[in-house]
């Protein structure tokens, strides 16, 4: 059966890549961007049962509006994923631009509190629907140098996660969280390319770590198709799979990773 997926910041990314992998498996999909070019652009790409619509996540009316537009194209809506976000990662925080600081905040966190809130609401009067929020660095307590602003947002998001799931323990509702490992998408590419001095650094490392969009969306497809409880953390570089490419990468050298995005 096919199922309605919402996702978030889908135009590009690891979004765009499970909005990619969801149509691919026969669901319908509704992606969202910051403008109707870009969900355009996005659509233009993608193949199946998929359509869009333009979505500030940061203003509970666009959200709303998004969840009406869903609903309203497929009748209704099962699995919902906050995944629009923002990463800045190339200043410690007291050098971070105050504007930088504001559109992570409102993004990440106030777009995924109004993202679970309109979904739980909407859910709750249907019976049943997952919600997975996005999580990343920062999010389990860990300090990654320059990503004090990120990762603070994504530890408020851990969590608010674990409080939605505890207030909704009595409802069919399943919430849930992703932590998608280090994928190489289009900001990480402008990141590095703005600080190529930083990036050079770090590339070794970074390497060894990093995964492309198309190689983690089928696994964390699968995840939340097949995830029935609530509180559940959907982990792709887990501790022993971080640790193994360490010590593997001390012994054989890994295929370059940026090449491809011309780094």
């Amino acid at each position: 059966m096919a199922l309605t997926v919402v996702i978030t910041g889908s135009t590009k990314g690891i979004g765009f890549g499970l909005a990619r992998e969801f149509a691919a498996r026969g669901h319908n999909v509704v992606i969202t961007g910051r403008s109707q070019a870009t969900v355009n652009d996005a659509l233009s790409r993608l193949e199946g049962s998929v359509t869009g619509k333009p979505c500030n996540v940061a203003l509970t009316s666009d959200v709303q509006a998004l969840w009406d537009y869903a609903v309203a194209a497929f009748k209704g809506v099962d699995i919902w994923v906050n995944n629009a976000g923002l990463a800045r990662t190339q200043w410690p925080i007291t050098e971070t631009p105050d504007s930088e600081i504001h559109t992570m905040i409102t993004t990440n966190m106030l777009g995924t509190i109004n993202g679970t809130k309109i979904a739980a609401v909407g859910m709750k009067k249907a019976d049943s629907g997952k919600i997975f929020n996005m999580l990343g660095g920062g999010s389990d307590g860990e300090y990654f140098p320059g990503m004090g602003i990120y990762g603070t947002t994504k530890r408020g998001l851990n969590y608010f996660t674990d409080a939605m799931v505890k207030e909704h323990k009595d409802t069919a509702l399943i919430i849930g969280k992703i932590r998608p490992g280090m994928i190489i998408t289009e900001a990480v590419v402008r990141e590095a390319r703005e600080n190529l001095e930083f990036f050079e650094k770090s590339r070794k490392f970074m390497n060894n770590m990093v995964d492309q969009v198309e190689t983690v969306s089928p696994f964390l497809v699968d995840e939340i198709l097949t995830c029935n409880t609530s509180g559940h953390k959907i982990v792709w570089l887990k501790k022993m799979k971080l640790m193994g490419r360490i010590l593997k990468g001390m012994l054989q050298k890994r295929e370059d990773q940026f090449t491809r995005h011309g780094l």
